[in-house]
């Protein structure tokens, strides 16, 4: 059953635009020149993202004590996000090692601890999670206790990317009734159309876009890689093209596109109500996507950077 409608809370000064909460780790990335270490994670690069388009977020992690995890924190404070001080562990900090298909896609074997203390919501206007924090335990289950608080208290607007790690998520049935619980609590959902395919094989796009929507969220975006993206929103199905760019590689691709999402629903409510606010957003993220698979590794553009190319 679909929840009532939540707004993005605009009076007053806020402590934190977005409460990012999950993983942030080092993508080991193999190439015929050596291996390169790479800040990574799914949601640390959605947090550098909407840091890189001038909001205030903080990231929830788990980073330990050493050379990689400082290396992570500096990343993070650098393009403008705080790393939560509860964040901090004395374990090793997490890595995926990523080798590059020829088509620029990447395979990832992970080395991840995962657990979270409780999250305050105090100031947040959106909390975002997905990928692994979602569904590795211990982590996981307080995960998805933070957002059922977000939406069962109207605290935040709850978004949401499974970001499907198959060899991590567990058994199929287990990860897609987390899937749903976690979509049920969800304003925003954007999956991958592999993502799709792995919840719901056999479903094409408009009928998954359908099933998730049957959950709760008012906005369900797919992507498809080079094929562009079709979403589920205000006005209906709408479908948005790819950026036109010559690929170097897909890491961060879907988070550069997640952060496009949740900065618009900042910027512009309207989004969750209006067809053409929704389908401006499609296009913004689509452009922010394209950039980033533009560059090497996970490098999320600015706002200024994004703001030029759809003049």
């Amino acid at each position: 059953m679909t929840r009532a409608p939540r707004a993005v809370r605009q009076t007053g000064r806020m402590d934190t635009d977005v409460l990012v909460i999950g993983e942030a780790l080092i993508d080991i990335v193999e190439s015929a020149e050596g291996d390169r270490e790479l800040v990574g994670g799914s949601p640390a690069n959605v947090a550098v993202g909407l840091a890189r388009q001038g909001h205030a977020v903080r990231l929830l992690t788990r980073l330990g004590r050493d050379e990689r995890g400082a290396r992570i924190a500096a990343q993070i404070a650098e393009s403008g996000a705080v790393v939560d001080e509860e964040s901090w562990t004395d374990a090793a900090t997490s890595t995926a090692r990523a080798r590059l298909r020829p088509d620029g896609s990447a395979e990832y074997e992970f080395a991840i601890d995962w657990a979270v203390p409780a999250a305050s919501l105090d100031g947040t206007r959106v909390v975002h999670t997905g990928s692994i924090a979602l569904f590795l335990e211990p982590g996981g289950s307080a995960v998805l206790e933070v957002l059922r608080r977000a939406a069962d208290t109207g605290a935040a607007l709850v978004t949401l990317d499974p970001n499907i790690r198959p060899a991590l998520v567990g058994a199929h049935e287990v990860a897609l009734a987390r899937f749903a619980q976690a979509a049920a609590s969800a304003d925003l959902v954007k999956l991958s159309d592999e993502d799709a395919a792995w919840l719901y094989p056999g479903l094409d796009a408009d009928a998954v876009l359908h099933q998730v929507a049957a959950y709760g969220p008012r906005v369900i975006v797919m992507t498809r890689g080079g094929e562009g993206a079709v979403g589920l929103g205000p006005g209906g199905v709408s479908a948005v093209d790819a950026l036109a760019v010559t690929v170097v590689d897909t890491i961060g691709a879907g988070d550069a596109y997640m952060a496009s999402l949740i900065s618009s629903a900042l910027d512009d409510p309207a989004i969750f109500e209006d067809a053409a606010s929704f389908a401006a957003a499609l296009r913004r993220a689509a452009v922010t996507a394209g950039i980033t698979v533009s560059r090497a590794g996970a490098n999320p553009p600015t706002r200024a950077d994004v703001d030029e190319r759809l003049r």
